[in-house]
């Protein structure tokens, strides 16, 4: 019966030491949830028909950061910046504007 026990409990632990290996190395916390990626921390202000952003990469990895907006007006059309590669510890402003007001502004991060 002894034998029997320290059989299962050495099988338990190989089998769980065998399932948290794959996790750890596709990228996922020990939660089996994938790990948020690593993206420029950014801050935009819309001010009348300009706006800015204020982008500050803390990882060590670079991000690529692009500012889009979507006017108002129909006949306005909408404007994106070209992206621009914020390295690590790096600090980068986009601006662009539309012609009256602007109805939406954000940022999309790629993988520099």
């Amino acid at each position: 019966m002894r034998s029997h026990l320290c059989r299962t409990t050495a099988l338990l632990l190989a089998t769980a030491a065998l399932s948290a290996a794959p996790a750890s190395a596709a990228g996922l916390s020990g939660r089996g949830t994938p790990e948020p990626p690593r993206e420029a921390e950014c801050h935009t202000r819309v001010h009348g028909s300009r706006a800015t952003t204020h982008c500050f990469n803390p990882n060590a990895t670079t991000d690529r950061v692009q500012l889009h907006l979507v006017c108002a007006r129909w006949w306005d059309p909408a404007m994106d910046t070209a992206p621009v590669t914020v390295g690590p510890a790096q600090h980068v402003s986009l601006t662009q504007r539309c012609w009256l007001e602007i109805r939406r502004a954000w940022v999309t991060h790629t993988p520099g």
